[in-house]
C-alpha cells in the first residue's frame, strides 16, 4: 500500500502539475521532511542518472528512508495516508519546497522524472558546430549557440560532460569561441510551458 502510494505521488508530481504554483508555508515536520529529503538527495550523483526509471527509482529510494516522516507529516496536514488524493497534494508541495530552496541535484532529477516513458539515451543523436554566445540560466542551463547565418540554438547542460567544469563562471572567456557539440534528444516536461517538448542534451563539448 504504501509503495503504490509513493509511486502515485511521483508520478503526478511532474507530470500533471505545474511547478508554477505558489508553494505554501510548511508546518514544522514538512519541513523536515523537506530537509530530510534534500539531504538525500544531494548525496546521489545525478550525473550517472539516464533515464525515467532511474531517477525515480532514486527519488523513492530517499522518500522510503523517511516513511516515517511521511505518515507524521499526513497527520500534520491531516490527512489520511490512505487517501491517495490528499497525499498526491502534499507530494506535489514537497517538490515545491525543494524547488523553492533550490535543493541541489533535484531539478536535474526532476526533469528526467518527467521525461516520457522511453525517452532516455537511446533518442535522437548529432553534432552541432557554431559560436559559444551565452550560457541562460532557466532553472537549467542553456548553452546558447549561434550557427552561420547567426541564429540561435539552444542546448540543455543537464548533466556532467567532459570539460564541464570550464563553464562553472558562465563560460566567460569561451565568448565567440567555434564550439563541435555532440547531443542526444529527449523529450521532457517543461512547466513554464505546460507541456512535452524535445530539448538537445549535450553529452560532450569542444572547442575548436
Amino acid at each position: 500500500m504504501k509503495k503504490l502510494l509513493l509511486l502515485s505521488i511521483l508520478l503526478l508530481l511532474f507530470i500533471q502539475k505545474s511547478f508554477s504554483q505558489i508553494a505554501h508555508q510548511p508546518g514544522p515536520v514538512e519541513q523536515r521532511m523537506t530537509d530530510s529529503l534534500c539531504s538525500c538527495i544531494t548525496k546521489l550523483d545525478a550525473s550517472k542518472m539516464t533515464n525515467k526509471e532511474q531517477a525515480t527509482a532514486a527519488y523513492t529510494e530517499c522518500v522510503e528512508k523517511h516513511i516515517d516522516l511521511l505518515t507524521a507529516l499526513a497527520d500534520e496536514r491531516k490527512v489520511d495516508i490512505g487517501d491517495q488524493q490528499s497525499m498526491e497534494k502534499v507530494g506535489i508541495d514537497l517538490a515545491l519546497n525543494l524547488l523553492k530552496e533550490e535543493c541541489k541535484g533535484f531539478k536535474q532529477i526532476a526533469l528526467l522524472m518527467g521525461s516520457k516513458e522511453g525517452s532516455n539515451d537511446s533518442g535522437t543523436t548529432g553534432t552541432f558546430y557554431g559560436n559559444f554566445k551565452r550560457i541562460d540560466n532557466k532553472g537549467l542551463n542553456y548553452f546558447i549557440i549561434t550557427d552561420k547565418d547567426k541564429k540561435e540554438k539552444s542546448f540543455i547542460w543537464l548533466r556532467q560532460f567532459p570539460g564541464s567544469e570550464n563553464f562553472m563562471n558562465g563560460g566567460i572567456g569561451y565568448i565567440g569561441k567555434r564550439m563541435k557539440i555532440k547531443y542526444q534528444e529527449m523529450e521532457v516536461y517543461l512547466p513554464q510551458a505546460k507541456g512535452y517538448y524535445k530539448v538537445k542534451e549535450i553529452v560532450s563539448l569542444s572547442v575548436e
